[in-house]
């Protein structure tokens, strides 16, 4: 009875460590990757409305934008691939996992934007350097979920170099550029931007008019920035 009951007591132990040891293996394997839970920010609220006027990035016009474009696209991170396990088409989903807050240095969704090869991320071709600096400032602010706070906005002025390129490079290029010809379609140059100016497309798409593909997909640009757009239409389409 007795050697039957150190056995059995060396088991427990045996036992006990195991589950120690598993434990411990499952609360390290989650430190890089946070599970972030989006009500616990802007003090329980989901969205902080209103404009921003104190320096932070706009979540809804400038960090949404450049994700639905660049990483929410088929066989990549939107619902239905969710590659690595990351959908990435809405603020809730963009922050679950891979975001540190205030902390963009130690982000993966951050720094998987420095990667070359066919670690790249945006695979085809990178962001460009003022996007990534959004999405830091974004992350670095703890990643507030903005919206209605395109107030700077201003229909009278739409020069292609400030305004309707930068609109066209975050809501557009994911989706039409040499290495994802979604339509068979390139946006990456302003000749290429020009030629669907010419033939109507490009108009059409984005006041989602009858007849033709509504972009960007999942999400309509502001009245504001379509004014824009047809405010430079009407200039001429100038490269200025």
């Amino acid at each position: 009875m007795n050697s039957s009951s150190g056995n059995f007591s060396n088991i427990k132990i045996l036992a006990t460590l195991i589950f120690v040891i598993a434990v411990s293996l499952l609360v390290d394997s989650c430190v890089h990757e946070p599970f972030i839970d989006p009500f616990a920010l802007n003090n329980g609220e989901p969205t902080t409305p209103g404009c921003v006027s104190n320096g932070l990035v706009c979540f809804e016009s400038s960090i949404l934008p450049i994700f639905n474009s660049s990483c929410a696209i088929p066989g990549c991170h939107n619902s239905k691939s969710h590659k690595e396990g990351y959908t990435l088409d809405n603020y809730n989903n963009i922050i679950r996992k891979g975001i540190s807050p205030g902390n963009s240095s130690n982000s993966k969704l951050y720094k998987v934007l420095f990667e070359t090869g066919e670690s790249q991320m945006p695979p085809g071709a990178p962001l460009s350097k003022a996007q990534k600096d959004s999405i830091a400032a974004w992350i670095n602010q703890v990643q507030k979920n903005t919206v209605n706070c395109n107030c700077s906005c201003d229909t009278t002025a739409f020069t292609y170099t400030a305004i309707i390129q930068p609109i066209i490079a975050n809501q557009c290029v994911g989706c039409h550029k040499p290495s994802s010809l979604g339509g068979n379609i390139d946006l990456s140059t302003y000749s290429l931007v020009k030629a669907q100016v010419s033939n109507g497309k490009l108009i059409g798409s984005i006041t989602h008019a009858v007849g033709y593909s509504p972009m960007p997909q999942g999400s309509k640009l502001s009245d504001c920035q379509i004014t824009q757009i047809k405010n430079w239409i009407s200039a001429g389409a100038a490269n200025n």
